[in-house]
């Protein structure tokens, strides 16, 4: 859709409350980043009485649904995934497309993500019935897995039906029901997809609520959650914690990263891997958790790498992610593109030099959508904000090192430890240098989502957050130990 091109009849989506779709009395505008005078859809507004009764429902649910085997309950989250068709995918992934701002084809990858990512926690439902034996005089003990109870989870705006699929099909696996908050811009996609999914399991199993924050509060603060899991900014995580901690309800933070990217004196730098790096950087305009926020490279390669870079990143197309020549959308609010935009600004103003990149037609620019060129920011002051926070959006900045130790120094002390990245022809030498990085995930010669190894738990160290999704440790994280003991004898 280009921005010429009528806009399409208004979404409308509702709650999903008890297996029942509940309309609201208020409504919230969804806005395409692309053109932000155009209303995608109206998502309903939850009241509190409406959010604590999706609770209830979740609560409600909870005992038949844990009491049922856990293969049985993985055949009947197998089957909820067979409404995920073709046609039900297309439709789903533009809608997305024009609430999110991200191209097409990364809509169309994001649902099969959530596919994918459920069969992964189906493939562990062994996990779940495999019990711990303590025995020996004086007693004898079993250690097997409970699940525990309600689950709220809550995800951001950038890849949400993605990250979904990294902490609902687990918990649902485990004999947990749930409550889903979709993002206040993203609602639509996600709402529809989750409407369909639900209509396969009991009902209360899954719950979605949309609304504003203090109105949906009870699904954070209501003593029958167990549970929070939550993806999004550090500050934001805070905010959850404090609130979980009100009824000593567990938690699962993801939260923000500042992730560097390590490139060694040796590195490849041809144009498939600097294609690996363009994408570890511009995937979803920059706004992916594990995304390379920095850049340090050896001096000796410093000059190569920007040229080639350049290069490389003047022929993306910037514009409506429903376009099929954009390679790059628009950031999904004025908020985020203001962000980058000042961190820009104050980097330019202590001398760094700033090179945009890419095209961005005027008649695309002048729709007023929240477009920002992919730009590099080369050797800047790395006391700049663009440096030391996370800019979740296309603007990279690169620093030439001649110390490694200072730079392994420097990523180990930093607030954030959710992802990394090393460069190097030596597999050897990568992984030695991979071993010393204390962050969640390191990736060899790759970055970023299209890496993620979704077999292998998935959180961060320090400030990006608590606990770990996926694989063996994130099913585990949604259940309790439980442990039965007696005298022998």
């Amino acid at each position: 859709m280009t921005a010429e091109q009528p806009q399409a009849t208004p979404v409308h989506t509702g709650l999903h409350i008890d297996g029942k779709t509940v309309e609201t009395d208020d409504r919230l505008p969804v806005h395409d980043p692309a053109a932000p005078h155009r209303i995608v859809g109206y998502a309903a507004a939850a009241n509190r009485e409406q959010a604590r009764a999706a609770v209830a429902a979740a609560d409600a649910a909870f005992p038949a649904w844990a009491a049922i085997p856990a293969r049985r309950r993985a055949e009947i989250i197998s089957d909820a995934l067979t409404v995920f068709d073709d046609g039900a995918v297309a439709q789903t992934a533009a809608l997305l497309t024009s609430e999110n701002g991200k191209i097409s084809f990364e809509s169309q990858v994001e649902l099969g993500v959530f596919v994918s990512r459920t069969r992964a926690a189906l493939d562990l439902v062994d996990t779940l019935d495999q019990v711990k034996h303590l025995a020996g005089p004086p007693l004898t003990s079993r250690i097997h897995r409970l699940p525990m109870g309600v689950v709220t989870v809550i995800v951001p705006f950038n890849w949400p039906i993605a990250i979904l699929g990294a902490s609902l099909p687990y918990a649902l696996l485990a004999g947990n029901t749930t409550v889903v908050k979709p993002p206040p811009t993203v609602p639509l996609a996600m709402v529809r997809m989750l409407e369909l999914f639900a209509a396969r399991l009991p009902a209360g199993v899954l719950n979605v609520v949309t609304g504003t924050n203090e109105a949906v509060a009870p699904v954070i603060t209501d003593p029958r959650v167990r549970k929070i899991v939550f993806t999004g900014s550090t500050a934001a995580g805070k905010h959850i914690m404090t609130a979980a901690a009100q009824n000593l309800a567990a938690v699962t933070l993801e939260l923000g990263g500042n992730d560097p990217a390590i490139v060694l004196g040796d590195a490849e730098l041809d144009v498939e891997h600097l294609q690996r790096l363009a994408r570890g950087v511009f995937l979803t305009s920059g706004q992916v958790c594990m995304a390379v926020k920095r850049l340090y490279v050896h001096r000796s390669r410093y000059d190569e790498l920007v040229s080639g870079l350049s290069s490389l990143l003047d022929d993306y197309r910037v514009g409506p992610g429903s376009d099929p020549v954009s390679t790059m959308g628009p950031l999904n609010s004025a908020v985020q593109r203001d962000t980058v935009a000042a961190m820009l600004a104050e980097a330019a103003d202590a001398g760094a030099e700033i090179r945009e990149l890419g095209s961005l037609d005027s008649a695309v620019a002048s729709s007023g959508g929240y477009f920002v060129r992919p730009t590099l920011v080369l050797d800047p002051d790395p006391g700049l904000r663009i440096v030391k926070e996370e800019q979740f959006g296309p603007a990279l900045p690169i620093l030439p090192f001649d110390d490694l130790d200072t730079v392994v120094e420097q990523v180990n002390n930093d607030w954030s430890g959710l992802c990394s990245s090393v460069w190097s022809a030596d597999v050897h030498r990568a992984d030695a240098l991979a071993e010393r990085l204390r962050t969640g995930t390191t990736w060899i010669n790759h970055a970023n989502a299209v890496a993620c190894d979704d077999r292998a738990p998935f959180g961060g160290f320090r400030q990006s957050g608590i606990g770990r999704e996926m694989g063996p440790d994130g099913l585990l994280a949604f259940t309790e130990a439980h442990t039965v003991t007696r005298p022998v004898g």
